[in-house]
This record gives C-alpha cells, structure tokens and sequence, in this order.
C-alpha cells in the first residue's frame, strides 16, 4: 500500500466527496458543497485549489465555466479502486438476496434467469448473466426415459446444469431395450467432458448390438448440445431505457441494442476470463470493449466452485451509479451463486 502525503490525502477525500455528491445529485459539485457537507477542516478556498489540481490531472471536468465540477472515468476508477475491499451489504439487499435463494433450483440455468431479475430490481439497473458452458462442464448423471412416444435423453453437469434432448427414430425402440442402454451410459460416463461422452457413445454405438441407433442418436444429441449458442439471460432492459444518468437518447438506444445481441453480451461477459484481480471486476466508461457502452460502467461478478470459475453475472448502469451498493449486491449474488452450483454438484 502506498501511503499518502497530507495533501495527497486531502485530494483524495476531496475526490472521493464529489464522487459521492455527484452520484447522489447527478449536478456538478462545488467547493461550496464540499465544505457544507463534508467535514475537511479546510477553507472552501482551498478545496477549489484542490478541485483545480485534480482537474489537471484528470479525475474531474468542469462542464461549464460557472459551474461545479463532475468526475471523469479516471475519478471514478479511483473512488472505486479505493473503496474498502469487503464492502457492507445493506440489510435490505441481503433480504432479498436470501430470499429468492431460500427457494430449491435442481437447475442453474432456473437460477439465473431468476438472478438476473433480482439483480436488476435491487440496483435499479440491467442485469446479465451467463451459465457454464458445456465445453466446461463434466457429466455427472446420463440417463434415457421413455416419454409416451418418445425417448428423452437426460443429462446433468457437475455445475447443476440439467440438458434434456428429444431423440428421434423412424420406429420407437423397444423400452426394456431403452432401460438397458441408458444403464450402460449411467456406468460409463460420469466424470467424463461432453466430447469424452460424444465419442464413448459413438464408440459404444460402433459395437455390434441391438442398441447402436440409440447410443449413435445420443451421440448426435450430445454433438448439437455442444454446438448449440451460449443462452444469454438478461433482465431489466427496461431500466436501462429509463436512465435519467444517461444524457443522450442515442446512447441508449445504441446500449439497448447491444444487449440484445447474443454475441456482443457474451464477448463483453468473457472479457479477461478469468478477472484479472479476483470474482469481481468493474469497467468504467471507457474501459469497456464494446463501443456501446463507452458511457456506462459494468460490474461483473464470476461464480463457481471449488478453483473452477464457470459463469458471470453482471449489472449494467450509467457511470453515476452507487458503486458501493451494487458491487456489494453483485458479489453477493454470485457468492450464492457459487454455493448452489457446488450443492448441485456435490
């Protein structure tokens, strides 16, 4: 830790005031206020000193000649980077977090639709996330049941995801035939990656026996699962339209549509996979990599269990937003998020 001069320090508290004024009242801040509300033990002449210097260097712009002046990227990067690393949960948060997760899920992906929702209702923002990947995943449980007509291949991962697949023959096979295949593949492949499973049951269908087109259908199911598109859960979009922070319609327009895109959200979400510094990361303005959200910060929050990361949650809001509560919000979501991924794979 570097310890500041006092008059390092002092610009630090200054910095750290019109960050808090300016997300509380979205107005410029001037020294008057700082004075006002902050005890510095220092003139408002010497606050506008200070004001002046850490507009050199930076960290806030003075939007109009008269008026007060307002954080840059570079002043929040600061107000965030020096916030304390375990952050308060405010006791209304925690209740609602702990509620929604008092309820069961036998399916991550029930989860975080529901996460996404909570996420955005208590920040007040948009909300992302995505599940493991089955490229990331090992199978636990194979099985195939017999649903009226048809036969449903079963799969669930060690990170709780649950993939069901209809498979499809030109004559219905015969369900003792059906049970005993699906015992063959609940022997053999827990513990193994989806491509270990594709290529045992293309194997196991290679072999001379009545349950080839079976093991060989599995095999097709389990090649489509791994090639089909990461799904995407977003809640709260509304929200995002209704962002007085955001000062120009076209910006929200431009962010509204650029999470609706599949491929633009999963970029964003796996961007320096894993987070360099920890589960939680949070980008600011211009640090993000989709031109889009140049004028809005992310906060992203990485889940899993054991030393494995498998997902990400994320709230999406304009820069002038209560960094505290929503860092705090988002990390615990993604600590319960871990919790029931490991109980699930347990």
């Amino acid at each position: 830790m570097v310890v500041m001069s006092t008059l390092e320090e002092r610009k630090a508290r200054i910095l750290r005031a019109v960050v808090r004024d300016y997300i509380r009242t979205a107005e410029p801040v001037g020294s008057g206020a700082i004075v006002r509300r902050y005890r510095l033990g220092v003139s408002p002449a010497t606050v506008r000193h200070e004001m002046a210097v850490l507009e050199e260097l930076g960290f806030l712009v003075q939007p109009h000649t008269s008026a007060g002046r307002i954080p840059t990227d570079r002043g929040y990067r600061y107000f965030v980077d020096t916030l304390p690393t375990r952050l308060p949960l405010p006791a209304i948060l925690r209740r609602g977090i702990v509620d929604f997760f008092d309820d069961p899920f036998g399916d991550v992906d029930v989860a975080l639709q529901g996460a996404t929702q909570l996420l955005s209702r208590l920040t007040g923002h948009a909300a992302i996330a995505i599940p493991p990947r089955p490229a990331d995943e090992l199978v636990t449980h194979a099985e195939l049941l017999v649903v009226g007509s048809s036969v449903l291949l079963l799969v669930v991962s060690d990170t709780g995801r649950v993939h069901k697949r209809a498979l499809e023959f030109s004559e219905q096979p015969d369900g003792s035939l059906v049970h005993a295949v699906s015992g063959r593949l609940a022997e053999a492949l827990p513990g193994r990656s989806y491509a270990e499973v594709r290529a045992m049951s293309r194997a196991l269908a290679a072999e001379p026996g009545a349950g080839a087109p079976l093991l060989a259908a599995v095999a097709d199911a389990l090649e489509q699962l791994e090639d089909e598109p990461e799904p995407v859960f977003l809640g709260g979009v509304a929200n995002i339209a209704g962002e007085e922070a955001f000062e120009h319609r076209e910006t929200l327009r431009r962010l509204v549509e650029t999470l609706e895109e599949r491929t633009a959200v999963i970029r964003l979400l796996q961007v320096g996979r894993p987070i360099e510094g920890g589960p939680l990361l949070v980008r600011i303005g211009s640090e993000n990599p989709l031109r889009a959200l140049r004028e809005a910060s992310v906060v992203l929050a990485r889940y899993g269990f054991g030393d494995r990361i498998v997902g990400t949650v994320a709230v999406i809001g304009p820069t002038r937003m209560e960094y505290p509560a929503v860092m705090s919000t988002a990390r615990a979501v993604a600590g319960r998020l871990s919790d029931l991924v490991g109980q699930l794979s347990a």
